[in-house]
């Protein structure tokens, strides 16, 4: 009986870093919004959307997620042109020669409450590479009942100087500290992939039978 239980252990002990399922940031529905105070009189925000990344992740044990991700800056915008063209230029992030920003955890330690977590990881911004924390919420975890995919959502917060990462212009006028709110929503990998699949397929069976509906139309128009 001894034996027994020793092995029933043994075997828990293995399973478990391979009992977190592996999920892929959805890009539809994560994104990111960053904030910081111009001149005292106005707080302006500026939105990233285009986030790919994953997350191996098990609710029995938070503390042994990992978590990458790339954020391509390409689409950063404010929704004012003139602020973003200077925003993507050289004075800031310049978007040309630094066109993704990338996350990469490295530790993940309990809050305090059930559904938060700190994690601690590098973030590469402008060329460069400064550990940051994430104060993070989990959202849910279960099934999408729309897809029908197991899935996850979180939500992180930070706080950065912008000069950390050479891009101090105009400091103290316009604030160093910048604040970046997360939300993010991630689905199961394999099946995720399914899906996209499946989506692409019949997408390209839609335009391919469009595409024999005009040949016919136009051969029927000749005749």
């Amino acid at each position: 009986m001894i034996r027994r239980v020793a092995l029933a252990t043994a075997l828990m002990a293995a399973c478990t870093p391979l009992c977190a399922t592996t999920y892929m940031l959805e890009s539809q529905h994560s994104e990111g919004v960053v904030r910081w105070s111009h001149l005292g009189f106005s707080n302006p925000t500026a939105q990233f959307t285009l986030v790919e990344g994953s997350l191996d992740f098990d609710p029995a044990d938070p503390t042994r997620a990992s978590v990458t991700a790339t954020i391509k800056l390409t689409n950063f915008s404010s929704g004012v042109p003139d602020l973003d063209d200077n925003l993507h230029s050289v004075d800031f992030f310049d978007v040309a020669k630094y066109p993704t920003a990338t996350f990469k955890s490295i530790r993940v330690e309990r809050g305090n409450a059930p559904d938060r977590l700190k994690v601690t990881g590098n973030l590469t911004l402008h060329g460069i590479t400064k550990p940051v924390v994430l104060d993070v919420t989990i959202n849910k975890v279960g099934t999408n009942i729309r897809s029908n995919l197991p899935s996850v959502g979180f939500e992180a917060m930070t706080t950065l100087k912008r000069s950390d990462f050479g891009m101090g212009l105009f400091v103290p006028q316009v604030s160093d500290e910048v604040s970046i709110h997360i939300t993010c929503q991630a689905d199961e990998a394999k099946a995720y992939v399914k899906q996209l699949k499946e989506e692409a397929d019949a997408a390209a069976a839609d335009a391919k039978a469009a595409a024999k509906k005009a040949a016919d139309a136009q051969a029927a128009a000749q005749q």
